[in-house]
């Protein structure tokens, strides 16, 4: 079977969407020795480069770039024109950006990550949210077989899309290897310089947006300095997403300048790093499709402070503390108690490198792999 699978998120660096398209790629190419993979994506932009294990795989790139080929197949769709002629030859398409072009020969999996753009509609940007209210429905019908990637996400599609049950697998993501407890001071050293880090700091790890509820993370960390202090700085890690601009806002207004550091886009072979070298991980997300950052800290034997939001207690389970993602008070509550613990870190560090065992992408790879076959299959009964 000829699979081509969609990287453009990995490509344009599209953030768990990215993260999702090239681990999951990388995994089927190390278990599956029985079909072809070729990889699709959209023009590079600037600056813009392909995961150099997947640069091997034969390629095949649309002379047009995202935005202009989202509204390519928006046109097809709704004119009921197949665009087979704008892809080679394939058996099965992988569509893993919530974008699927009309396509009459091959069959088609659809990864569908969230829909945010429902449950949170002003956390998107009006253009975006139109566009996926006119097409989401349609990809979600057309594709053979989806891929939820969490039991909320499914739960969500059933509900919100009207979507049969039987037609979606959950399966989870994984968390690469090199996340792990990591003990190298050069590497350390290297990785502090070079982003500009304090000696301490409590890390959070997400695209600057407000999905991210950072303006909470922020009010929380300025009480927990009127306590203290001596507590040690934040870091937020991560590229400026859409509606950023009152993230920065709120760190003028509570005069946190001093206190806040900004990394911007973190290079993948630091992140693990950075992680490692964090006194807690907080995320305070308010929505997540499955969400790899609390994974990847736990992994990385990091304590865990993390939103009882959407999908995050099925990935974090016993392995963090949990808060309600509006609770100022909590949040700060929970900061103060785990970096003035050491006993309650050092049992957060275990619990969560045991439950992100739970976790690796070789197990995404084998169930996706059994959901193209069941594809396969089917399609070979029309």
């Amino acid at each position: 079977m000829r699979i081509l699978f969609d990287i453009s998120p990995a490509v344009h660096r599209h953030g768990g969407l990215g993260r999702y398209a090239s681990e999951l790629l990388r995994a089927l190419l190390q278990i599956d020795r029985d079909n072809d993979y070729h990889a699709f994506y959209s023009k590079l932009g600037a600056g813009e480069q392909v995961d150099p294990a997947l640069d091997r795989l034969p390629a095949h790139t649309l002379g047009l770039p995202a935005k202009p080929w989202r509204m390519a197949v928006l046109l097809a769709e709704l004119a009921h024109i197949p665009m087979d002629t704008w892809l080679p030859p394939c058996d099965l398409f992988h569509a893993t950006e919530h974008l699927l072009p009309p396509l009459q020969r091959a069959g088609s999996v659809f990864t569908i990550h969230d829909l945010i753009f429902l449950r949170f509609p002003e956390y998107h940007l009006p253009l975006n949210r139109w566009y996926l209210s006119l097409m989401l429905p349609r990809f979600l019908r057309r594709a053979d077989a989806l891929i939820a990637v969490s039991e909320n996400t499914k739960r969500d599609v059933v509900k919100l899309m009207q979507i049969p049950p039987d037609k979606i697998t959950v399966i989870y993501e994984g968390v690469n290897p090199a996340y792990k407890p990591l003990d190298d001071r050069a590497a350390r050293d290297r990785v502090r310089e070079k982003y500009n880090l304090p000696a301490e700091y409590i890390l959070c790890f997400a695209t600057l947006e407000p999905r991210k509820n950072l303006l909470t993370l922020l009010d929380a960390y300025h009480a927990l300095l009127a306590r203290d202090q001596a507590v040690p700085a934040l870091v937020l890690a991560g590229r400026k997403g859409w509606l950023y601009q009152p993230i920065f806002a709120r760190v003028h207004e509570l005069g946190l300048e001093d206190r806040v550091h900004f990394t911007d886009w973190v290079a993948e072979q630091d992140a693990p790093v950075i992680m490692n070298m964090a006194s807690v991980f907080v995320f305070p997300s308010l929505y997540e499709g499955f969400g790899l950052p609390p994974l990847e800290a736990m992994a990385c034997g990091t304590p865990l402070i993390c939103s009882n939001a959407s999908s995050l207690p099925e990935v974090v389970g016993a392995g963090g503390l949990l808060f309600e993602p509006r609770d100022v008070g909590a949040l700060a509550n929970a900061l103060a108690r785990v970096l003035a613990d050491a006993e309650l870190r050092a049992q957060l560090r275990g619990r969560g490198i045991e439950q992100a065992r739970k976790f690796t992408w070789e197990r995404a790879a084998r169930e996706t792999l059994a959901v193209y076959q069941a594809v396969e299959k089917q399609h070979t009964r029309r």
